[in-house]
Order: C-alpha cells, then sequence, then structure tokens
C-alpha cells in the first residue's frame, strides 16, 4: 500500500505538535505516568506528595495536561480532581505513528 507523500495538513500537524509540546516536560510527563497507573482520579496535594515536586509547579503543568486533553478535570465545589484521559492518550502512539508517515489504524479522536 503507498502512503501519501504529501506533509500532515496544516490544522492536524498543529494539533500534534500541542500534544508533543505539552509532554516536552519531565514533570508532565511523571504526572501523565503517574496518573495513568494510578487509574483513579487524585486531587493536587496527592500528586504533589507522590511526585515530590511544589504545589504551584503541579498546578501549572496540570493546565497544561488539561489544555491538550491529557488530563481531565473534575470540579468538586472548591476541590478538583485530575486523571488521565484515556481516550486521549490512547491516540498518542498514532499521532507519531502519523507524524513519521507510518501506516496506523483507526485510533479514537481526543475529545
Amino acid at each position: 500500500m503507498n502512503e501519501p507523500k504529501e506533509p500532515l495538513p496544516r490544522a492536524e500537524a498543529e494539533e500534534y505538535a500541542s500534544w508533543f509540546k505539552a509532554l516536552a516536560d519531565a514533570t508532565r510527563i511523571q504526572i501523565v505516568s503517574l496518573l495513568a497507573r494510578r487509574r483513579a482520579p487524585m486531587s493536587v496535594g496527592e500528586i504533589v506528595t507522590a511526585s515530590g515536586v511544589g504545589q504551584s509547579t503541579v498546578s501549572h503543568h496540570l493546565k497544561i495536561l488539561a489544555e491538550v486533553r491529557f488530563v481531565l478535570v473534575e470540579r468538586h465545589g472548591t476541590s478538583s480532581l485530575y486523571r488521565i484521559n484515556e481516550a486521549c492518550v490512547s491516540c498518542f502512539p498514532t499521532a507519531a505513528d502519523v507524524v513519521m508517515g507510518n501506516p496506523v489504524p483507526a485510533a479514537p479522536t481526543c475529545e
């Protein structure tokens, strides 16, 4: 099967770039890994304790991860719980394959 020899459409490239940019930080990788492994919503305080990173830093990184929908926020009154967005994270290896021009199976959309 011949794959197209054209570059990705600009909008698609920008979406993938935002995902790669969101993961271009070791602390954000740690947070995504923690949430993915816990498979349960966590508060900022729990993430701070588990990661050893300060509260303001964790909050900053969670905001970035939520913007690209790797992390979902559940608001409960004045507190928030964060959980991994399984659908979005499962798309990521596919994103890397698409960028590299490899054929990929159909993947869920990151919503």
